[in-house]
């Protein structure tokens, strides 16, 4: 694990220039310097302290047809952090020095700039902690499309970041939360926050055979696909139980997939795709998840695990990748 440090950042009256991070082709990048972003109008422009890497990341680190390289400066980074230190024309309800959560497009590098509704501010208690808050608002909407109540029963399969936050917020809900994952270090997580099952996730049948016994036969009542493969969606339909409701949160963006259409129609599954697209619903993910962060229940400092520098964009996107031992998440300091 790398120790989360900050460095400190050039300030934008000493320079006009900044270090940016640009992915040049599959598995390569570079670090340039190029003028420090303006903010135009209704935008801010906000000194990053850091930015998570999303799974959604990867696909463009690995290669894709579709990609043309290089890649924007700064793009993929969408989980950044930091403090404003310039307003743009008409911002009068956030100010420089304030730090904020923010939702921008090019944060893998020292500065990004957003339109000011796409920024969240950050408690003053807060300060110090680790805040890809889109992350966490994804997390956050991922939840409340769930229907999770006390009473129910809930698995989570794949215990990675969004997982563990789910079964933060479920456990807090009052839910049974089982968390089930291939890697030892990911339930041993699990176990240290409190969560009362985990289970090993060696070949689907034993881990439907044991939830089963977990639940006297019944299944859950939600099950949250948080993996994005295929074995892990076909695990999911098998332990969600009769008008019982499977929700899909993993990252299903590598190709087709099936479905058990007959189990989902015998059991009469509520399914729900968590993903959101409408910016402003991620806002409200990252303000109710701050919120919660903020107010104690919810914790994302332990599980951004790995921490890097700028200068080493490509080891925290292989990282994300390739997933080592004791990962949940990566972030790029710059």
């Amino acid at each position: 694990m790398t120790t989360l440090q900050a460095r400190p950042a050039a300030h934008a009256g000493a320079t006009t220039t900044m270090r940016v991070g640009v992915i040049t082709g599959p598995g390569t990048f570079e670090v340039r310097e190029q003028p420090i972003p303006q903010p135009g109008k209704g935008q801010v422009r906000v000194r990053l302290e850091g930015c998570g890497v999303c799974g959604s990341n990867i696909p463009a680190w690995e290669g894709r047809p579709w990609f043309r390289y290089p890649l924007e400066p700064g793009k993929p980074g969408h989980e950044g952090w930091g403090v404003i230190d310039a307003l743009g024309e008409g911002v009068t309800d956030l100010h420089k020095g304030q730090r904020v959560g923010v939702l921008s497009y090019a944060a893998f590098a020292e500065y990004d700039v957003a339109d000011a509704p796409n920024v969240v501010p950050l408690p003053a208690g807060l300060d110090g902690v680790p805040m890809p808050a889109e992350a966490l608002g994804c997390a956050m909407n991922v939840f409340r499309r769930s229907g999770i109540e006390a009473h129910h029963t809930v698995a989570i399969v794949g215990y990675g970041f969004m997982g563990a936050l789910i079964a933060q917020l479920a456990g807090t809900a009052g839910a049974r939360v089982i968390a089930i994952s291939r890697r030892e270090s990911a339930l041993a997580l699990a176990r240290q926050q409190g969560v009362p099952e985990t289970v090993a996730l060696t070949d689907n049948g034993q881990v439907i055979e044991r939830v089963k016994s977990l639940t006297g036969g019944t299944l859950c009542d939600v099950v949250v696909e948080a993996a994005g493969v295929q074995q892990a969606l076909d695990l999911s339909t098998e332990l969600t139980k009769e008008r019982g409701r499977l929700i899909i949160a993993g990252f299903h963006q590598d190709g087709p997939r099936t479905v058990n259409m007959f189990l989902w129609n015998w059991r009469g599954l509520d399914v729900i795709n968590a993903h959101e697209r409408d910016p402003k619903v991620y806002v409200e993910g990252m303000r109710l998840a701050i919120d919660e962060v903020a107010a104690g229940r919810m914790d994302p400092a332990p599980l951004c695990t790995h921490a890097f520098p700028l200068e080493r964009l490509g080891d925290a996107l292989s990282a994300a990748k390739d997933r080592p031992d004791g990962f949940l998440k990566a972030i790029v300091r710059p």
